[in-house]
């Protein structure tokens, strides 16, 4: 016989599913009945799996990171900036050898009464070119003059082009600081990243640690109801599990500092800035290959712009001194003139000193050189020098402190290789006296103080690896950012 069971779903004002059966027997209602709670719990299931992904973003990638922080930095679009300002101050450097072509024009009304005799000129006493009358005459003269004039420094052995290698050791300088940031950045990026891993990892730890108190408490309140233990060994555990939260708490909040750090320089929002945590492991398991790093000193950004300052500082020195050179120079004017006087020194009507009565050309070769300019280079070049000098030991030092950084590197990744290969026995030891302790007191044979203690060491050993860890990967980026070799372990991780 077959039987016919209808379902029926629908939702009650709080929102929650509601399942009914119809046409069933007994039996069949308490095999639906079952049926009814799986269901139930498939649906929690996929609803807290669901709840789960959305609290828990992808993991950002090392490279991802990077990727998003040469993009977004502030500083690097700063500096970017001051790249188009260096060009465009290039540029109108290049433009200095252009002539200077002035058109002038004036007309003017007033008398024509000169005298005899030299005077310097200051700049606001008006010039009046007629000769000299034997009597006053102030009568008014009307006058126009137009000219044209061109100087051209048409040569100066060399001044130029010094400008214009200066101008482009600017941009150079410019370029290379843009670079260095990006290398600065990109240090700054990884020592975060690396600090965000560790907290991780010590998040990871200290969830533990509160678990093992929450069953350390459980223990202790049901041997304490039972009367084997005294009371106080329940408020020795609360205090414990409270402690390990509170610390749980501050770890949190430093994950989250950090986290608003990376998100500054990147523009990504700080929640779902979440490490890889493979990422250590993946270093650890490529200890071979990264044996292999060498230097890059020729594309080094930090040793680049110290260069394009020292050669920045030695275009200068050039520029000093071919700056008080001769100077060659083209000068050229065509002007004409009129008036209300005469030749004959007639004064007509002021209508007739408009449009021009004379007309000349002046074309010339000039040369201009200051001879106390050899004491003003002399003393300019003295100064450029030192600057330069200065430049060269700064490079100098940076190539040091690069050699040392590198040295002290592989120091530290040795030190941290070996301690990585200690640990695991020390992690073991310390769970298994753990694990031992915690069995002991279950039973009666050792008390509250001993078990915190087993506990406290375990906690040790686990925090000891992962510090171990991320001395491990913080000596291998060293290593990786002194010698210019982030790209190449960046290419290692997955």
């Amino acid at each position: 016989m077959l039987t016919v069971i209808e379902l029926f779903y629908c939702f009650d004002n709080g929102g929650n599913l509601q399942v009914s059966f119809t046409g069933i027997s007994s039996f069949q209602k308490t095999y639906m009945q079952s049926l009814k709670r799986q269901l139930f719990m498939a649906m929690g299931l996929l609803i807290t799996l669901n709840t789960y992904a959305q609290q828990n973003p992808p993991q950002v990638s090392l490279k991802m990171l990077l990727g998003r922080v040469n993009q977004n930095a502030p500083t690097l679009l700063t500096d970017s900036a001051a790249i188009s300002i260096t060009r465009a101050q290039a540029t109108e450097t290049h433009s200095n050898w252009l002539p200077n072509l002035r058109l002038n024009y004036q007309a003017d009304v007033g008398s024509n009464n000169n005298v005899a005799g030299p005077y310097f000129g200051f700049g606001i006493i008006p010039s009046d070119s007629r000769g000299v009358r034997t009597e006053s005459n102030t009568t008014a003269v009307s006058a126009n003059v137009g000219v044209a004039a061109l100087d051209w420094e048409i040569y100066n052995f060399g001044s130029y082009g010094a400008q214009n290698k200066v101008a482009n050791s600017d941009v150079q300088v410019q370029q290379n600081q843009f670079a260095r940031s990006k290398y600065d950045l990109q240090a700054y990026t990884i020592g975060n990243y690396l600090q965000l891993l560790r907290l991780h990892d010590l998040l990871t730890i200290q969830a533990r640690n509160i678990q093992r108190n929450v069953e350390i408490r459980r223990s202790i309140q049901s041997l304490a109801k039972s009367g084997v233990r005294a009371g106080v060994d329940t408020s020795i555990s609360e205090a414990e599990l409270s402690k390990a939260r509170l610390n749980y708490i501050e770890l949190a909040n430093q994950e989250k500092q950090v986290q608003l750090q990376l998100s500054a320089v990147s523009g990504l929002p700080y929640q779902i800035i979440v490490p890889d945590t493979t990422a250590e492991m993946d270093l650890i398991n490529q200890t071979p290959a990264l044996q292999t790093l060498t230097p890059d000193t020729v594309n080094h950004p930090l040793l680049n712009y110290y260069r394009s300052v020292y050669q920045n500082s030695l275009q200068r020195e050039n520029m000093v001194k071919k700056s008080y050179n001769p100077k060659i120079l083209l000068e050229a004017a065509a002007w004409g003139r009129g008036s209300s006087v005469d030749a004959n020194d007639n004064f007509h009507s002021l209508s007739t000193g408009w449009g021009f009565d004379r007309n000349n050309y002046l074309v010339g070769i000039g040369v201009s050189y200051n001879l106390f300019d050899l004491r003003r280079r002399q003393l300019k070049l003295r100064t450029q020098k030192a600057a330069s000098s200065y430049n060269a030991q700064k490079l100098y030092e940076q190539k040091k402190l690069l050699s040392i950084g590198a040295s002290q590197a592989d120091v530290e990744l040795e030190t941290a290789r070996q301690r990585l290969q200690e640990i695991p026995n020390q992690l073991k030891a310390a769970n298994d006296g753990y694990r031992q302790k915690l069995s002991l007191y279950k039973n009666g044979l050792t008390d509250i103080i001993e078990l915190d203690a087993a506990l406290n060491i375990l906690y040790r050993a686990e925090t000891d690896y992962a510090q171990a860890k991320f001395a491990y990967s913080g000596a291998l980026f060293q290593k990786a950012v002194t010698d210019n070799q982030v790209n190449t372990v960046l290419n290692l991780l997955k």
